[in-house]
């Protein structure tokens, strides 16, 4: 009997269509936004067992957290040393700049030719949420919203596995735009619309060019990151 034969008459499991986060996955998207928001900002001190302790679990699970966190660069593990949050790599950030316009280029190339106006209009609910939001000193919800709008955009296209791609590798990015929302947001608001107004249009050239010159701001709060605050930023 070949392995195929013996695998097709083996008897498998039904599993959960949806799998429940695991305790190891409420303790890391916990951390991994506090690390993103900078509540948690870089060189913070983390303790597994104070963590464990507040959270009321044991130490095994946040262990675990730690080491994906560590793993994507956000704390440092140093045995018989103190766990650190990591300062912000300006390596990841450009990186992550680089995959992002990559592979957002193609989307609102895609994204021009087959939205509908329905879904116009869904996103541009999204950036009036946004403004609500900023108006509001909700960074957090801004934040979120941010995500969304682009997320949105990639999925009525049929790209969502695309954001997940980019959500998975620009945390660091995240990191230093929340640093540039106290004088940054309005320009989010402003470059958000000039994409929709070029997606209204069908103007893919006008929807890329939008979206190089929103994505490349991140230049900018680099160069004010390495003058008012190089103590956060690192290789």
């Amino acid at each position: 009997m070949s392995q195929a034969e013996e695998f097709r008459g083996a008897t498998l499991p039904v599993l959960d269509e949806i799998r429940p986060p695991t305790i190891t996955d409420q303790i890391y998207d916990l951390l991994y936004e506090r690390v993103i928001n900078l509540t948690l900002p870089p060189g913070t001190k983390l303790s597994e067992a104070e963590v464990a302790a507040q959270m009321g679990v044991s130490r095994q699970p946040v262990r675990d957290a730690f080491y994906r966190l560590s793993q994507q660069g956000f704390i440092n593990i140093r045995p018989q040393r103190a766990t650190t949050v990591t300062r912000i790599s300006e390596a990841a950030i450009l990186q992550a700049h680089f995959l992002r316009l990559a592979l957002e280029t193609a989307c609102m190339r895609r994204a021009a030719e087959v939205l509908t106006p329905d879904q116009h209009d869904a996103v541009g609910q999204v950036v009036r949420m946004q403004k609500a939001a900023l108006d509001a000193g909700n960074r957090g919800l801004f934040h979120r919203l941010d995500e969304q709008f682009h997320h949105d955009i990639y999925a009525y296209a049929g790209l969502d596995f695309v954001w997940t791609l980019i959500r998975d590798n620009k945390g660091h990015m995240d990191r230093a735009r929340f640093t540039s929302l106290s004088y940054n947001a309005e320009n989010v608001i402003t470059e958000h619309l000039a994409i929709l107004v070029a997606l209204r249009a069908r103007d893919a050239d006008a929807a890329i060019a939008a979206l190089d010159t929103h994505l490349s701001r991140i230049h900018d709060t680099l160069e004010r990151l390495r003058k008012e605050q190089p103590e956060i930023l690192g290789r």
